[in-house]
């Protein structure tokens, strides 16, 4: 099948995923960084931890090595939502909706639910990601095309975490 060719409603995988390199090659030239969001969430919790409790986030060992700023993290998580909303709204498939298809027909209609799911989740992957020492994006894009052996386990471990947990939820 050719890239061009792609039958979904969706943009051709085959040409984000090029896409995707292209640009991980271009930030890391450009801006010597590389592609990655967890440190986003970091320093999110830092500028949120010096409003609520600044006292407590000042004695914290992380940010006092790593004092919360806005970075050009902030400008790629933005980047991630902006281009993910044209990317649903040129592709067909933007949906108005708080609780998809496959999960109503899995597990019923009840938001809350799927909300503490989801945060849940959430929470998981951030927890994995600062243990990690990286989020999925960091390991899985930049640090492959490094060819880093430790973003080689992690993207392994991913994969097979992810049909763990979705063979049994979905059964697939």
């Amino acid at each position: 099948m050719d890239a061009l060719d792609y039958p979904g409603p969706a943009w051709s995988p085959y040409l984000v995923g090029a896409g995707i390199g292209v640009l991980s090659w271009l930030t890391l030239y450009f801006s010597d960084k590389t592609i990655g969001a967890s440190s986003f969430y970091a320093f999110l919790a830092g500028f949120l931890g010096k409003r609520i409790a600044p006292g407590h986030t000042a004695s914290l060992t992380y940010f006092k090595d790593n004092p919360p700023h806005v970075s050009w993290g902030f400008v790629f998580v933005g980047a991630i939502i902006v281009g993910g909303a044209i990317a649903a709204l040129t592709g067909g498939e933007f949906a108005n909706e708080w609780l998809s298809p496959m999960w109503v027909a899995r597990f019923g209609d009840d938001i809350a639910l799927r909300a503490a799911v989801a945060f849940s989740g959430g929470m998981l992957m951030a927890f994995g990601a600062r243990l990690a020492g990286g989020c999925t994006s960091g390991h899985g894009i930049s640090g492959t095309l490094q060819l880093n052996l430790a973003s080689w386990i992690t993207v392994l471990c991913i994969f097979v975490g992810g049909v763990a947990v979705a063979l049994p939820l979905f059964k697939l």
